[in-house]
C-alpha cells in the first residue's frame, strides 16, 4: 500500500520549489532554541508580553531555554555566518503555550523569509509576495499591506490578500505578518545597518492551506484522521 504525503509537507515543498525558483535558499534552526535568538537578538523587549509563561514553553531544568515561538529565530543565525546579499526561506514547527481552539494549536508550522541587500525595499516586498501567493494558489492574487507592530521590523505591516470564495464573493485576508528588518536585527546578526536594508515576512503554513481550501478548523491538520489528509 502506498503511503501519502501530509497536507502540510506538501505546502512545505511547494513553498521550497517557488522560492527556489527566485534564487532562495533553503535554512533551518532548532527546535529548542535560547532566549537570546527568540527574543533578544530579534529586538523584544525584556517586559514584551511575549515572554510571559502564557505564551512561551521554557524548558525546565534548562534555564534561559525555549521551544521556539517562531521561525524568526533563523534570522540571525543566518545572517551570523553569511554576508549579504541573503535570500532565505526557512520553514519549519513552532510552539505556542495556548489552548487549542478552531484557530489555535500549541504547535503549528510557520514559514519564514529573509532578504538582505543594499536596497530591499516594502516595494520589492509586495512585488515578491504577490508572486508567491500567485504562484501557490495558482491564481492571480492581490495584496495590500496595513500597518502593523513586530519588534523586529519597521516599519511592520499587515499582508492582506484579496480571496476569491468558491461561491464567487471576494474578500479582505490576513496571511502574513512582514516588514523592514529593524537595524538592531541587523547588527545582532553582524550586518551594517549603515549600508544594508532588509525584509522580512513570516505566517502559518496551516493558515495558508486553509485559506486556498476554505478550511474552518485548523486541528484537523494534526488529528491524523486520513480521511482529511487524504482530500489533499
Amino acid at each position: 500500500m502506498k503511503g501519502h504525503l501530509h497536507p502540510i509537507s506538501i505546502a512545505i515543498s511547494r513553498i521550497n520549489a517557488i522560492f527556489n525558483e527566485l534564487g532562495f535558499e533553503f535554512a533551518e534552526g532548532p527546535l529548542i532554541e535560547s532566549e537570546y535568538y527568540n527574543f533578544d537578538a530579534l529586538n523584544v523587549p525584556r517586559d514584551h508580553p511575549a515572554r510571559d509563561m502564557q505564551d512561551t514553553f521554557w524548558v525546565r531544568g534548562r534555564e534561559e531555554t525555549v521551544l521556539r515561538t517562531h521561525t524568526s529565530t533563523v534570522q540571525v543565525r543566518y545572517m551570523e555566518s553569511h554576508e549579504p546579499p541573503i535570500r532565505i526561506i526557512s520553514p519549519g514547527r513552532v510552539f505556542r503555550n495556548e489552548a487549542t481552539d478552531a484557530t489555535h494549536e500549541a504547535q503549528f508550522y510557520q514559514v519564514e523569509g529573509l532578504v538582505v541587500d543594499e536596497h530591499a525595499s516594502l516595494a520589492q516586498l509586495k512585488g515578491l509576495l504577490e508572486y508567491f501567493f500567485t504562484k501557490f494558489y495558482e491564481r492571480e492574487v492581490t495584496v495590500r499591506f496595513r500597518p502593523g507592530f513586530f519588534p523586529f521590523v519597521e516599519p511592520g505591516v499587515e499582508v492582506d490578500m484579496l480571496l476569491k470564495k468558491k461561491d464567487g464573493s471576494t474578500a479582505w485576508v490576513e496571511v502574513l505578518g512582514a516588514g523592514m528588518v529593524h537595524p538592531n536585527v541587523l547588527k545582532a546578526g553582524g550586518i551594517n545597518p549603515e549600508k544594508y536594508s532588509g525584509f522580512a515576512f513570516g505566517g502559518g503554513i496551516e493558515r495558508l492551506l486553509m485559506i486556498g481550501a476554505e478550511i474552518d478548523d485548523v486541528r484537523f491538520f494534526h488529528t491524523g484522521d486520513l480521511r482529511f489528509t487524504h482530500q489533499f
